[in-house]
């Protein structure tokens, strides 16, 4: 079956409802094997991080936010995952309705706020898993938990998830948390790496692993706020940069019924607000950090341009609701992109 003809059907359900039926079916699949039967993209390897990625495209955070479903999708063929983000304690989120479609735009509006099941149940998922890829925790802060000890949730997460992570994305740019984005500035940004970073060393001088930290980044920093950030990550030696999460801005959806529904923006609206934020990263840094490419990735073409843009690795999410897994195999195609061909 096409997955023009899946996606129909799919769209009748509510997005959250569409969100646990394909998960719940691709899980069934997986234990029944049948995924054995899906074609295996194969890629070009490459190192970033000091990790030895199988490809260059990875499954960004959201879509499995408890660890659920890593080995069935991992069926799919992804270069790595990324699940989460998770909090210290399980929180429901925001109120019902929180996710929106907009097919017209190949875009989705969410404000779903961290819902999670916790992370203990995370790593009991973690525990029966049995892949064995490059898998990336994100963490991020319960909603309670003021700005000013949010520090104190992600070095709790990082305890937690270091032994079983291949990196660890800290998620300080989601829009849905009330003042996460705060955590994107001066003090408190370097405060909260200077703290990680303290724990990172301690778990490599104790266990001889070294976990990548990578931040994951708003699209809506202006440029000096970005040139800022830059530099605390330099001085404080981040790992790599995900660029970007969702956006606030409504740029190309104006029209749209649902412009006006609170959350965050992705899919195609977002691609040239992320790329831009990927430029300037270029510039910024020459290349002395890595950066993963996410953002309105909807085709082949549009991951090319992440990466001459200065994107080593990139992520897809929403263009894999519209595109279904082809997307994932057309890019891992990409002829001429040196870490792909």
């Amino acid at each position: 079956m096409c997955y023009s003809l899946i996606r129909k059907i799919l769209f009748c359900l509510s997005p959250e409802q569409a969100h646990f039926f394909t998960l719940t079916t691709l899980g069934l699949a997986e234990k029944l094997r049948m995924t054995k039967l899906l074609p295996s993209p194969l890629g070009s390897p490459l190192d970033v991080m000091g990790l030895k990625f199988p490809n260059a495209v990875g499954l960004a955070a959201g879509l499995d936010k408890n660890g659920e479903y890593i080995d069935a999708l991992a069926a799919l063929g992804f270069g790595f995952i990324e699940v989460g983000t998770v909090t210290p304690r399980p929180q429901p989120g925001n109120l019902l309705p929180r996710l929106f479609r907009l097919p017209k735009y190949e875009a989705l509006i969410n404000r779903m706020g961290f819902n999670n099941k916790g992370v203990d149940y995370l790593l009991e998922q973690l525990k029966k898993t049995r892949f064995t890829g490059i898998l990336g925790i994100n963490i991020g802060k319960n909603k309670e938990t003021t700005i000013e000890n949010a520090a104190q949730d992600y070095l709790y997460m990082m305890r937690k998830v270091i032994p079983f992570a291949s990196y660890i994305a800290i998620n300080i740019s989601s829009p849905n948390t009330e003042n996460l984005r705060q955590l994107q500035q001066g003090d408190l940004l370097q405060n909260l790496l200077r703290t990680l970073k303290a724990e990172q060393v301690f778990f490599f001088e104790n266990n001889n692993k070294y976990v990548p930290l990578v931040v994951k980044i708003s699209p809506d920093l202006t440029k000096d706020e970005l040139m800022q950030m830059c530099d605390i990550f330099l001085a404080e030696k981040i790992d790599g940069i995900i660029a970007t999460n969702t956006t606030v801005h409504r740029d190309g959806i104006e029209l749209s019924p649902l412009a006006a529904e609170m959350g965050g923006l992705s899919g195609m609206p977002l691609m040239r607000r992320s790329t831009g934020i990927i430029k300037e990263l270029q510039l910024l840094l020459k290349s002395s950090i890595p950066i993963i490419g996410c953002g309105g990735i909807l085709s082949a073409e549009d991951a090319r341009e992440k990466m001459d843009s200065g994107a080593t690795l990139v992520q897809i999410y929403t263009g894999l609701i519209y595109q279904g897994p082809k997307l994932l195999r057309d890019i891992i195609k990409l002829p001429g992109q040196g870490v792909l061909s």
